[in-house]
């Protein structure tokens, strides 16, 4: 990443004459056009995918209650995304506790896929809607049942041959375990229900 400073009304640059800071050519008319920012492009054959977005929390999975659960459990799968699509797992392990057994099952192959030139195109998960009762265990937990759908996916080797695809799924179903704990939501277990 490039850092540009700006400099405007303090000393002239180095080497230059005072009268040179003075003439019309050396000032500048500060602009209104944004910064242009690098556009996201998914994966696919040509390669992987590129400025792929960070997932932001949505406000409303900050807060210890239903809607946070649910809201919470969504912004989950968008971080199993950006693993997909990066293979990156440092957003997603600062909310989900070792112990989370899909973690354990699709981790190895997303790491395998995103190393050595590999990539991984489509694949992703979206959570089509979420289903909590909201009842706090003895534990001090909560349950999450979340209906997903994953896009048809590529596995694509260095030379941009493909090593496997695989089909959309049918409707997927997962539950999560969850712990509200010091104002945040922490993922303790995902599972794949009927997997």
């Amino acid at each position: 990443m490039s850092v540009s400073a700006c400099t405007g009304g303090g000393a002239p640059p180095p080497g230059s004459s005072p009268s040179d800071s003075q003439s019309p050519a050396a000032s500048t008319t500060p602009s209104n056009t944004p910064t242009p920012t690098a556009a996201y492009k998914p994966a696919d054959a040509s390669g992987r995918a590129q400025n792929v977005p960070v997932p932001v929390l949505p406000e409303a999975a900050k807060a210890e209650t239903k809607e946070g659960a649910i809201a919470f459990a969504k912004h989950w799968y968008t971080l199993l995304n950006y693993a997909y699509q990066t293979g990156e797992f440092r957003l997603m392990d600062e909310v989900t506790d070792s112990s989370c057994r899909l973690c354990a099952k699709v981790r190895p192959g997303i790491v395998e896929w995103n190393s050595e030139g590999r990539w991984i195109a489509g694949g992703l998960v979206q959570a089509k809607g979420a289903y909590t009762n909201f009842v706090k265990t003895s534990q001090g937990s909560y349950q999450v049942t979340t209906q997903l759908e994953q896009s048809a996916g590529t596995l694509y080797r260095p030379d941009s041959s493909v090593e496997k695809s695989v089909p959309p799924s049918q409707v997927l179903a997962d539950i999560m375990i969850l712990r509200f704990s010091d104002g945040r939501w922490i993922a303790m277990d995902v599972d794949r229900i009927g997997a």
